[in-house]
């Protein structure tokens, strides 16, 4: 990226959304001096966007929570994707394709609207942003202010220093890669499952649970069903997993996230695993879910096939399509044919006129 000979390259904010922070793959080796772990609530969605701008994997990304944020480019160029939650995307006003590279230019407006589907989405920028790590993270952790630019979310006024990047053909990665998951939440039962009657297992692994609007980055708090314990509910506070599913006295699970306390002292019967997290990360309140138990085993070659799947998706990236340089049967089939004349209006592997910069 060229100087910006009007400051330091950065967008503007000025809309930041319901809740938008910065999040990158997460704070390690801090959670024995009770600093969370934070990071990415989805992170296929993050590595996705960061895949789409050629950026690392583990870049910082913005992840907006039920809307999104509305910012302007103050610098000569800057690429940007979105990627998680379906929500609407326009660069001065007309819309746009997520989970596809843009290339956007000084003074373009962007605004990413309400999610249509899903509950969070991650924007990427390419090159990252010029914000300095906190325990080796840019991760946000709002309820102790620390990481991101001021330890909270980003607000109307809020300036993100862009590093710069973008080199190279822009990309889009088709739905048709993406596979959606289905059925239930896969967990490997403990570390206290002995803490649970046999009847409380069964609930826990049986029941269809709603997920309350006491939902946020920490956790989320289940509706349904009581789970039984077997002799109490106290045991001595030990490590919080994300993922770990503790069942307090009142014996309605409460999965643990992103943000979760480092330790716990309720029993946790169940730990959702990794390949699953994302999923529960884009529920909204309201939401019904269910669990099934897997073993370790199960657990490492879930993960295996989902990280496979994941790199063929990014593997199956293809350049975008601008202004009428191909006529490909995929996209002749997509356009707007109205007595023989295509409308690149209704192009989606042309989302801006080809006079647009993107």
């Amino acid at each position: 990226m060229t100087p910006d000979p009007q400051g330091a390259p950065h967008l503007a904010v000025t809309d930041g959304g319901l809740f938008s922070t910065l999040q990158d793959a997460g704070r390690f080796g801090y959670q024995r001096f009770g600093i969370s772990g934070s990071g990415a609530m989805d992170p296929p969605a993050m590595r996705l966007a960061n895949a789409l701008v050629g950026n690392p994997p583990g870049t910082a990304i913005v992840e907006m929570t039920m809307t999104g944020l509305a910012f302007t480019v103050v610098a000569d160029t800057c690429r940007i994707a979105l990627a998680g939650a379906e929500m609407a995307l326009t660069i001065n006003g007309r819309p746009a394709e997520p989970l596809q590279a843009h290339d956007l230019a000084r003074g373009d407006r962007v605004a990413i609207g309400r999610a249509r589907t899903g509950m969070r989405a991650c924007l990427a920028i390419a090159g990252g942003l010029d914000v300095a790590p906190v325990l080796g993270s840019i991760s946000t952790h709002t309820r102790s202010g620390l990481g991101g630019l001021d330890g909270g979310p980003l607000r109307p006024g809020t300036v993100l220093p862009l590093r710069g990047g973008g080199a190279g053909p822009l990309l889009r990665q088709g739905r048709r890669h993406l596979a959606p998951a289905e059925g239930p939440l896969r967990v490997v039962l403990g570390p206290q499952a002995d803490a649970f009657t046999p009847a409380g297992l069964a609930t826990f692994l049986s029941a269809t649970y709603t997920l309350s609007t006491r939902a946020d980055r920490m956790g989320c708090q289940l509706e349904g069903p009581a789970i039984e314990h077997a002799a109490g509910f106290n045991i001595v506070s030990d490590g919080i997993a994300n993922g770990s599913v503790q069942v307090p006295g009142h014996g309605r699970p409460i999965v643990l996230l992103a943000d979760r306390q480092s330790t716990g002292g309720y029993p946790k019967i169940a730990t959702v695993i990794g390949p699953d997290l994302g999923r529960l990360a884009q529920l909204r309140p309201g939401d019904t879910l269910s669990f099934t138990a897997i073993d370790a085993r199960e657990a490492a070659e879930a993960a295996r096939r989902a990280a496979a799947a994941l790199e063929a998706a990014i593997a199956a990236m293809e350049p975008v399509v601008l202004g009428t340089a191909a006529l490909s049967s995929e996209r002749l089939l997509g356009l707007n044919l109205v007595s023989g004349v295509a409308s690149a209006a209704h192009d989606p592997f042309c989302p801006h006129p080809p006079s647009h910069p993107s």
